[in-house]
């Protein structure tokens, strides 16, 4: 019995042992109790961030370096990731000058506000923030495709920069046809102020016009823009370059011609100015009835008698004469002219080739008084003015003219 008690003992106090810790470990800290503290430490102690601003994505059109660009892209630039805060777009052109396109930012997206130039090579600069903050820059670049001459419409636009009659029309003329008018009509604008109706009358693939519904009014100013650069024309050809044009309308003038009585009556501002004896043209060369727009006004004008198509030996030619005075109103070769040969039957008979002949000292008063874009109505024989034969706008309908838009 008294062997077992040691050994009994033995157990108890290793039993003790571990019911009351651990072992202490020199230096009297108990290694179990350390890696606890550590360990709740660490859980403690925030980990090192991983987080970072992502790279700002610069999207544009076209995407950088692109070659063969068409003229008939719209330059576009955003930004992933951050902001777009401004934006410019600049190119060389063929003299080496640098040119500067304007566009505008809305909602962090910036627009050129024109299409583009063949052969060119364009600079795309953007600024902006990015998710940080943090301000940034960069720039592209980018090829348009290389066109010739035969591939571009060259566009002009009449009037600009003058004061003209209630009648005149705006007139916009292409040296190459386009075959896609409604896509440039979409492109060219007419405003006025005091505003006013109007519409675009395509005479042919090489010409448009734009009236109002009535007659321009008095004092109207007029802009006109015709933003065709880089536009499709169809045919594989595209705008030259866009065109902007002003003009002012000035007083109203309306010459009334009346073939049978022989009289041209002028009303200016609404009121009857002057009664002028005339002649008219004369049995086979009848003068054109219908409305009538003054398109040139010529001093010492020659005419020709081959300019209305006649040569000598034919029964009615007439040797080159000079007058003091001519005003324009058809391409086939009509007048308002001084006439001092015929003074005799003016106010009593029709005898000139188509022309509205007068007297020197009339026509001194209506050259002073009359001005490109007057209007001149003439009434009394069966031969119509036709559309194309001048500024023959007037004498259609306003709902026959809606109709020669392309839209």
């Amino acid at each position: 019995m008294t062997s077992l008690v040691p050994g009994l003992a033995v157990v108890a106090v290793l039993g003790l042992a571990a019911c009351n810790g651990p072992v202490t470990a020199p230096g009297g800290q108990s290694p179990t109790r350390a890696a606890g503290a550590d360990a709740s430490r660490a859980a403690q102690t925030p980990a090192a961030s991983t987080t970072t601003t992502p790279a700002m994505d610069w999207v544009t059109t076209p995407a950088a370096d692109a070659s063969d660009v068409p003229v008939d892209t719209r330059v576009v630039a955003r930004a992933e990731e951050g902001t777009l805060t401004a934006a410019s777009l600049r190119y060389t052109n063929k003299k080496g000058q640098r040119v500067d396109v304007k566009g505008w930012l809305e909602s962090g997206t910036w627009t050129a506000s024109d299409l583009l130039e063949p052969g060119a090579t364009y600079t795309l600069a953007m600024e902006g923030t990015d998710a940080s903050g943090a301000p940034t820059r960069t720039e592209r670049t980018f090829t348009t495709a290389p066109l010739t001459l035969d591939d571009q419409i060259y566009v002009k636009v009449v009037p600009d920069g003058q004061t003209v009659g209630i009648g005149m029309p705006v007139i916009v003329t292409f040296d190459l046809p386009v075959v896609d008018k409604a896509t440039f009509e979409k492109h060219m604008v007419v405003t006025s102020t005091p505003a006013q109706e109007g519409s675009w009358y395509w005479l042919s693939s090489r010409e448009a016009h734009w009236r109002p519904k009535a007659y321009w009014k008095p004092g109207t100013k007029v802009h006109v823009e015709a933003n065709l650069n880089g536009v499709p024309a169809g045919g594989n050809r595209f705008g030259e370059q866009s065109r902007v044009a002003d003009f002012t309308v000035g007083r109203s003038v309306v010459a009334k011609v009346d073939l049978k009585s022989h009289l041209m009556d002028v009303y200016v501002s609404g009121a009857k100015a002057r009664t002028i004896p005339i002649s008219g043209g004369r049995p086979g060369w009848e003068t054109r009835s219908g409305v009538k727009v003054i398109m040139e006004k010529y001093t010492n004008f020659e005419m020709k008698a081959e300019s209305i198509g006649l040569k000598p030996g034919d029964k009615d030619y007439y040797h080159d004469v000079t007058v003091k005075h001519a005003l324009r109103i058809t391409h086939s070769g009509e007048f308002l002219h001084t006439a001092t040969w015929s003074v005799s039957q003016q106010g009593r008979a029709n005898v000139s080739h188509g022309c509205t002949g007068m007297s020197e000292a009339s026509s001194d008063w209506v050259f002073a008084n009359m001005r490109i874009g007057d209007v001149v109505e003439t009434t009394g024989s069966r031969k119509p003015m036709t559309m194309g034969n001048g500024y023959a706008d007037w004498n259609l309908s306003w709902a026959a003219y809606q109709k020669g838009s392309a839209l």
